[in-house]
C-alpha cells in the first residue's frame, strides 16, 4: 500500500512546501503553513485526462455575454451587488457572529422565491426545524423555498442539480464536507475544496451560489486567503452588536463598483432597509449642547449625516485620558495635538472622549473637522448652532483640506433642513452660486477660520 504523502499549504498564498516552515517563503508571513494529505497526480500520457480547453481569438472578436441580473427586491442589496444578482455568480458573505448573516440570506432567498424562482438553502448549522421556527419569526412563506439540513456538500450539490434552482445558499461553508477532500469540516483542505467544487458547480450550471464564511477573532475570513480570491464577490456584514445599525459592504466584485454600501436596520421582525439613515443617526440629537457636532461623511458613494460628540473634563490622572468610541484613537491623539499646537487650548490635563453616536463607524478623515470643534465646544462649555453641518480634513499645520464629493454632501444636510454648512474653503469653487438659496456655505481655510465661523453668534 502507498504510504501517504504529507505537504504544507500556506493558508496565506496556497505556497506548497515538503515540510513545516515557520515562515511562509512565498509571502512572508508566520504560522500559516498547515498540514495536508497531499492530492495524488492524474496519470500521464495515453488515458490522461483532457481538459475541454478553448480556442484564442482576438479581445474584438469575443462577443459581450448579456448577463440579465435576478433583482432580488432588497433595493440595498441590489444596490451593493451592482444592480441584482448575476448567474452563476459566486458570492462569500462574512460577518462577525450574531451580527445577522443567517437572518439576511433567509431574507434573500425569500425575495428571490418571490421575484425569480426557486431557492436551495444548504445548512450544516440549523436542521429544518430550527430553520421553519426563525422564518416564521421572519414572517417568511415561500412556497419554492426549499430547505435541506445536510453536511454533505455531495448530497446539496445532487439536489441542486437536479431541481436547478435559480439559487443556491450553503450556511456555511465551514461546516460542508466534500467527499473529494480529507480533512474535518472546517479544515483548510476541507474549505479550499468545497469552495472549488462550488465554484465549479456556479460556472458550469449558471446557478448563483451564496456562501456564509465565518470569521476569526482577528476579524478575517476564516480558512484559507485563496477562498478570497476564487469567489466573484465578497460582502461583509458588520456593526456593533449593541445597535441596530448593519452595513453590508462589497470588498470585492467583479460584476460591479465596490464603492457602494447596504445599510439595514435589525428589528425583532428580521432586518429592514435603512433608506433614510442619516435621519435614524440624528433623530434623537439634542439642540444647542455643548460637545456636539454635526459631520458630514461618505460611507462608499453614500451622504450620510452622523454625530460627534466630546467630553472634557479636568483629569486625576498623571496621564491624562483619551478614548475614542466609533473613530480612530491615533487619529485622535493627532487632532488633540492640532488643537493644542495650532489654536492654543490647554488639553494637557483634560481627559478627552469622542463618541460617533448611533454605532456609525467614522474612517474617512472628512470627520476631523467634527471632532476638533466638538472638543473645543465641550472645553469652553459653548454649543454649536444645532443647524449647522461640518466637514474637512485637518491638517497638521492647522489648514482646512478640501474632502471629495462636498456637493453630495450639502444637498443631504439641506434635505435634512440644515441651514449652515462650514466647508473647506478649496471647495467652494464646487457650489454654484444660488444653487443652495436657503443654507449659508462658508468656506475656512484654516481651524481658527472654522472656529470662528462654528461659534461666531455665542
Amino acid at each position: 500500500m502507498a504510504k501517504t504523502k504529507i505537504r504544507y499549504v500556506c493558508a496565506n498564498c496556497g505556497s506548497v512546501s515538503s515540510r513545516w516552515l515557520g515562515r511562509c517563503p512565498q509571502c512572508g508571513e508566520w504560522n500559516t503553513m498547515m498540514e495536508e494529505q497531499a492530492v495524488p497526480e492524474p496519470p500521464k500520457g495515453v488515458g490522461a485526462r483532457q481538459g475541454k480547453g478553448a480556442k484564442p481569438a482576438l479581445l474584438q472578436d469575443i462577443a459581450m455575454e448579456q448577463m440579465s441580473r435576478v433583482r432580488t427586491g432588497i433595493g440595498e442589496l441590489d444596490r451593493v451587488l451592482g444592480g441584482g444578482i448575476v448567474p452563476g455568480a459566486l458570492i462569500l458573505l462574512s460577518g462577525d457572529p450574531g451580527i445577522g448573516k443567517s437572518t439576511l440570506v433567509l431574507q434573500i432567498a425569500d425575495a428571490v422565491c418571490r421575484h425569480a424562482g426557486a431557492v436551495l438553502y444548504g445548512s450544516g448549522e440549523e436542521s429544518a426545524g430550527q430553520i421553519k421556527v426563525r422564518a416564521e419569526r421572519l414572517g417568511i412563506t415561500a412556497s419554492n423555498l426549499i430547505i435541506q439540513a445536510d453536511t454533505s456538500l455531495d448530497a446539496v450539490l445532487q439536489e441542486a442539480k437536479r431541481r436547478r434552482p435559480v439559487l443556491l445558499i450553503i450556511d456555511s461553508i465551514q461546516t460542508m464536507y466534500s467527499s473529494d477532500a480529507d480533512g474535518m469540516p472546517g479544515s483548510m483542505t476541507q474549505i479550499r475544496e468545497s469552495t472549488r467544487r462550488l465554484m465549479e458547480f456556479a460556472k458550469t450550471e449558471s446557478i448563483s451560489v451564496i456562501v456564509i464564511g465565518h470569521v476569526t477573532k482577528e476579524g478575517a475570513i476564516a480558512g484559507p486567503r485563496m477562498m478570497e480570491h476564487m469567489v466573484d464577490v465578497v460582502l461583509y456584514f458588520e456593526g456593533e452588536r449593541n445597535y441596530q445599525f448593519r452595513v453590508l459592504r462589497g470588498i470585492k466584485n467583479r460584476f460591479g463598483s465596490t464603492n457602494e454600501t447596504g445599510l439595514f436596520t435589525m428589528e425583532e421582525t428580521g432586518l429592514s432597509e435603512l433608506t433614510n439613515p442619516s435621519q435614524m443617526l440624528l433623530a434623537e440629537r439634542s439642540a444647542n449642547q455643548a460637545g456636539s457636532a454635526v459631520a458630514a461623511v461618505m460611507d462608499g458613494m453614500r451622504p450620510l449625516l452622523g454625530e460627534i460628540q466630546a467630553l472634557t473634563t479636568h483629569s486625576v490622572f498623571a496621564v491624562p485620558r483619551r478614548t475614542a468610541s466609533g473613530m480612530d484613537y491615533n487619529r485622535l491623539i493627532i487632532l488633540l495635538a492640532v488643537l493644542e499646537k495650532r489654536v492654543g487650548l490647554s488639553l494637557g490635563t483634560q481627559d478627552v472622549y469622542i463618541n460617533s453616536v448611533g454605532g456609525l463607524r467614522v474612517t474617512e478623515t472628512a470627520a476631523d473637522l467634527a471632532v476638533v470643534l466638538a472638543v473645543f465646544s465641550s472645553l469652553r462649555d459653548v454649543p454649536m448652532d444645532s443647524r449647522t453641518v461640518v466637514m474637512g480634513e485637518v491638517g497638521l499645520t492647522g489648514d482646512i483640506r478640501r474632502v471629495p464629493h462636498a456637493l453630495r454632501r450639502i444637498k443631504e444636510g439641506a434635505k435634512m433642513g440644515f441651514q449652515t454648512f462650514i466647508i473647506p474653503k478649496g471647495n467652494l469653487d464646487e457650489i454654484k452660486e444660488g444653487a443652495f438659496p436657503q443654507c449659508r456655505i462658508i468656506g475656512a481655510a484654516t481651524l481658527r477660520d472654522a472656529i470662528q465661523a462654528a461659534f461666531a453668534a455665542t
